[in-house]
């Protein structure tokens, strides 16, 4: 069983490479089935189709995303300030470990409409479970007078613009800072507190 597993688990790391690098359509199990040292035929014996391995792959990586920033957007003994601010750090976390991730996904979405309600699927109830309390805590923080008023849905799209901006971007973004992103690590550090100050800015009061 455990050798099992790691032959499937070999695939599933080929396979994200070879996606993230070619795309859905330009990927081959052939290809994902030599890099992951197995036969084709094995391949398709534990996943039995690309669509499969891409769906297995998918739903393992918005697992992570809602683990890490449902987690940190409802931590229990913070105050909403120090929630938020820990819910932008891990979002942006999440897509500095998976760079490729953002790019990829939006190509997909653009290309192969029937993703969307994947993608619905996938995120929707994440989104809905975040924002959710979040906009109830924010509408009595405002009749408070300690925050601007606000739909967190919009507040969200901030978010994850200015954290995902970054990543998708940075072919353009490289030449235009110079050696600023030439320290990967530094300019992520840089990049994600900016990022918290710019949210919290939009908050003022809060």
């Amino acid at each position: 069983m455990e050798q099992s597993r790691s032959k499937e688990q070999a695939i599933l790391a080929a396979a994200e490479q070879e996606f993230m690098t070619k795309g859905f359509d330009g990927a081959r199990t052939i290809s994902i089935a030599k890099a992951a040292g197995v036969t084709h035929a094995m391949l398709h014996y534990y996943f039995r189709s690309k669509e499969n391995i891409f769906e297995r792959i998918f739903d393992e990586k918005m697992r992570l995303l809602s683990q890490s920033v449902l987690e940190a957007f409802e931590q229990q003994g913070l105050s909403l300030e120090e929630r938020l601010r820990k819910g932008i750090e891990s979002h942006f976390d999440y897509i500095a470990k998976y760079p490729g991730l953002p790019r990829f996904v939006v190509n997909e979405v653009m290309s192969r409409p029937e993703r969307h309600e994947m993608m619905q699927r996938r995120i929707g109830p994440m989104f809905e479970s975040i924002t959710k309390g979040l906009q109830r805590e924010l509408d009595e923080a405002a009749d408070r007078g300690e925050c601007e008023r606000m739909d967190v849905r919009m507040l969200m799209l901030d978010i994850v613009s200015l954290n995902v901006f970054s990543f998708i971007a940075m072919p353009i973004i490289e030449p235009l800072v110079g050696d600023l992103a030439v320290d990967r690590e530094t300019f992520c550090r840089l990049r994600k507190q900016e990022n918290v100050e710019v949210i919290m800015r939009r908050l003022k009061k809060l």
